[in-house]
């Protein structure tokens, strides 16, 4: 947690009234050196310091905010922010009142704020402080309050509530378990009860699974990636146990909701294509409810690869052109890149454990094109799938 000593937080509040500070660092093009001895003649040292850190986090930023460059946040808080694109995703659903507890730096409150009147809890000053400067950049500051509190303290339980538990909540770095979050599942639990309606937010990681009957689990990724495991309760949650949600770059979202028994594919040999699912779509259990929409099989009971004979497109898969199966035996690998034309290679595998960077030197790969070599289970057998990206 971020050291809540008064004079942190009159650190950055300095910083917020001379912006001009942000502006010399942005301009500079010498070394850092000589940026910082040049700062340091109008600024004080922690002013400087802090300046430089915030301007080096700002362009982290930048790959979950669009306004990053005049955000507020340190090093935890950016880390553990929730993605812009995920953050306005999730807020769609709420209206009202609504708490943010937990609310950090304000990434999902101010997504909140474009939707429902909302105040952000949180036991840290300058996270609070951050969360209202940044409810300032997305101009949403007239729907939001905060509370410098601890959730306990809290004791109004209207309208619904968004929560972002304490994944780090030690020094020891990232927890998996619910019951280490802070707080922890008990607590969680007894909000559910609470509280109208709501979404709490958990790493995809998490053993989350029949810890909240009667919620909807949606598992969001975000360019491929799966970014978090958000329960849905009350008056929020849908019709079905489980969703999986697909966000891209632009902003696109596409979901399936249902549960894991609804539907089973048949498991047949390597086609023409072979897909490989998205994370979300994996972690949420609906591979075969996916599958089935779109008219895939399985290549395995337990590997994740699909198939088809003709090409499908689903933002749920990624598609490959199959050219070429073969043994996972080194030597027919080799011999088949000796004579190919690839001179970039993606290695894929989920549950085979490969040594892709030792298994990429043993191979030949002078040509001009790209290719993806696919090793996976196909009916018990291990078997290496020459591919081209679709």
């Amino acid at each position: 947690m971020t050291s809540e000593f008064p004079s942190e937080l009159d650190c950055f509040k300095q910083l917020y009234q001379q912006p001009e500070i942000f502006e010399i660092i942005r301009e500079h093009s010498g070394s850092e050196f000589h940026l910082q001895k040049q700062l340091r003649k109008a600024y004080a040292e922690d002013a400087v310091r802090a300046a430089l850190t915030l301007a080096e986090l700002r362009k982290r930023g930048r790959a979950k905010f669009s306004r990053a460059d005049q955000m507020w946040f340190d090093r935890k808080s950016l880390e553990q922010a929730t993605p812009e694109l995920v953050s306005q995703h999730k807020a769609t659903r709420f209206s009202g009142m609504v708490y943010d507890f937990c609310c950090g730096m304000g990434g999902d409150l101010v997504a909140l704020g474009e939707h429902a009147s909302v105040t952000g809890v949180d036991i840290s000053p300058v996270l609070c402080q951050f969360a209202a400067w940044n409810s300032e950049v997305y101009g949403v500051s007239s729907s939001v309050n905060l509370l410098n509190q601890r959730l306990e303290e809290v004791q109004d339980r209207q309208g619904r509530l968004h929560i972002d538990p304490d994944r780090r909540p030690h020094s020891g770095g990232k927890v998996i378990r619910i019951e280490d979050y802070l707080p922890g599942l008990e607590t969680l639990q007894e909000l559910i009860a609470q509280f109208q309606g709501g979404a709490i937010k958990l790493s995809p990681a998490s053993n989350f699974a029949g810890k909240f009957p009667g919620t909807e689990a949606e598992l969001i990724s975000l360019n491929g990636e799966c970014k978090e495991a958000t329960i849905w309760f009350g008056d929020l949650a849908g019709a079905h146990e489980y969703r999986a949600t697909t966000i891209s770059k632009a902003g696109q979202v596409n979901s399936i909701a249902g549960h894991p028994m609804d539907d089973f594919v048949e498991i047949t040999d390597a086609d023409n294509y072979v897909y490989d699912p998205d994370p979300a779509v994996v972690r949420s259990g609906l591979l075969d409810v996916a599958a089935a929409q779109t008219g895939l099989s399985r290549l395995d009971p337990e590997e994740e690869y699909l198939t088809s004979t003709d090409a499908v497109d689903s933002p749920f898969f990624r598609r490959f052109r199959i050219l070429e199966e073969l043994s996972t035996n080194d030597r027919e690998i080799r011999k088949y890149f000796r004579n190919a034309n690839f001179g970039q290679l993606e290695i894929k595998c989920r549950r085979i454990p490969v040594g892709i960077e030792a298994l990429r030197r043993k191979l030949s790969l002078k040509g001009d094109e790209a290719g993806v070599l696919i090793i996976a289970r196909l009916q018990g057998k291990s078997r290496a799938l020459v591919c081209e990206r679709e």
